[in-house]
């Protein structure tokens, strides 16, 4: 997604580019190295682009990196995102490690530390860890066995439902802070109450991610993930429809209005609110810009994000270059900026544009009616969604702007 439409910088691009550098990382230490083989994955094959290995972190890199991001940016609460792959094969020596560094060079920052897992290599020693030292653990976790198990297998081809659920009740007894994410692919189209009720039970933090991909299928394995701008390249069989991404969060969305609201936490919902009352929703996809969150490789490597990590969004090596330096490059405000000037004049004009500012640029290989590209498509997924909860939000916005707990919503539902 890179605009060939002439950049108009707003006040907000101008005070981010000449104001005082904050941004995020996330890091793969492991890189795409991960002991599950799921299906839509679009991690797993970055390994490719690194000669098919993906070596562990060396220390004297995660100390150049702790060092460069804590001295890089001006915001007094820094997050550290673990990711993968599989951020648990680095192994506990590794966190521990870490965790000295942060000590070592945090000033006077406070530190946060979040840590994406497949939930596979979470035991007791882990878990004491995570509590004694604050990590915010997400889980990931599609919804009851038929569903999950219909992409995320092990590297033998072994279910894993069994083996994740223990792990989040080990998790939620030994007290670590936790939440769930959940795919939502076409295995999960028209069970958005089921697969709701059922992560409900577990906890009381979720996410819904919706999984639209494209390959390209090879004579031997599983099929390469790719841009859908490359020859050849098909949408995945697993992919959620627009529509179908759409019932599945309207149907999640009514049974939490009528019983959950202040009481389960779901993403989407938050983040359509906060944009209802004109906040910070907290979520990339649904800013105006990007470019703020930097994607930190094993190796060093630092690209414009999570979901570019294509050689053409390589920014550089923390080894040579500073990361701030890198934030604050051309090429890296201009892929920020171009999640707002690539998006068609359709999707400006129209009227839930504040509310989704176009999703997330990894989705927008749709066309607007008149053959602009760059439309998202889940496009009319969205619209369903904003529409059955227009009133809703209304509704929510006014008692926050009294004063009053959004919560109150239940009583009107009802």
């Amino acid at each position: 997604m890179k605009s060939n439409k002439k950049n108009n910088y707003s006040l907000t691009d101008v005070a981010k580019m000449r104001g005082l550098p904050q941004f995020s990382t996330m890091v793969k230490p492991v890189g795409s190295a991960c002991n599950l083989d799921c299906n839509y994955c679009y991690y797993r094959d970055k390994s490719e682009i690194y000669g098919g290995k993906m070596p562990l972190m060396s220390y004297d890199l995660l100390e150049e990196y702790i060092k460069q991001y804590l001295s890089g940016v001006s915001q007094k609460h820094v997050t550290f995102c673990w990711h993968g792959g599989e951020p648990l094969i680095a192994g506990l020596p590794f966190y521990k490690k870490a965790v000295e560094l942060q000590e070592k060079y945090r000033g006077d920052k406070n530190i946060e530390n979040t840590l994406q897992t497949n939930g596979i290599l979470v035991n007791e020693e882990w878990c004491g860890f995570f509590r004694d030292n604050n990590f915010l653990i997400g889980v990931s976790l599609d919804g009851p066995r038929d569903i999950h198990d219909a992409f995320r297998r092990d590297c033998g081809g072994a279910a894993t439902f069994d083996r994740v659920v223990k792990s989040i009740e080990l998790m939620a007894r030994e007290r670590v802070e936790y939440n769930i994410l959940s795919t939502v692919n076409r295995h999960s189209e028209g069970r958005g109450l089921e697969v709701y009720r059922f992560l409900r039970s577990l906890g009381d933090f979720t996410q819904f991610l919706p999984v639209v991909e494209y390959v390209r299928k090879r004579p031997v394995g599983r099929p390469l993930i790719v841009s859908p701008d490359e020859e050849d390249a098909v949408e995945a069989e697993w992919s959620v429809s627009a529509e179908g991404y759409g019932q599945f969060m309207c149907d999640i969305f009514d049974e939490w209005v009528r019983y959950d609201v202040g009481r389960h936490y779901v993403q989407l919902f938050e983040v359509t609110l906060a944009n209802w009352c004109g906040v910070a929703p907290g979520l990339c996809s649904f800013c105006e810009t990007c470019g703020d969150g930097l994607l930190v490789e094993h190796n060093g490597d630092v690209y414009s994000c999570d979901h570019f990590v294509y050689p053409e969004y390589r920014l550089g090596n923390i080894m040579n270059r500073e990361m701030v330096d890198m934030y604050r490059s051309a090429e890296q405000q201009a892929f920020g900026r171009d999640k707002r000037e690539a998006l068609p004049m359709e999707c400006k004009r129209c009227n839930y544009y504040f509310l989704c500012r176009g999703e997330c640029p990894k989705h927008r290989f749709g066309y607007a009616a008149n053959g602009e590209p760059y439309k998202n498509v889940l496009c009319e997924g969205y619209k369903m969604f904003f529409r059955h909860t227009d009133p809703y939000m209304r509704y929510m916005k006014r008692l926050l702007d009294k004063g009053e707990p959004a919560s109150l919503v239940m009583q009107w539902k009802r």
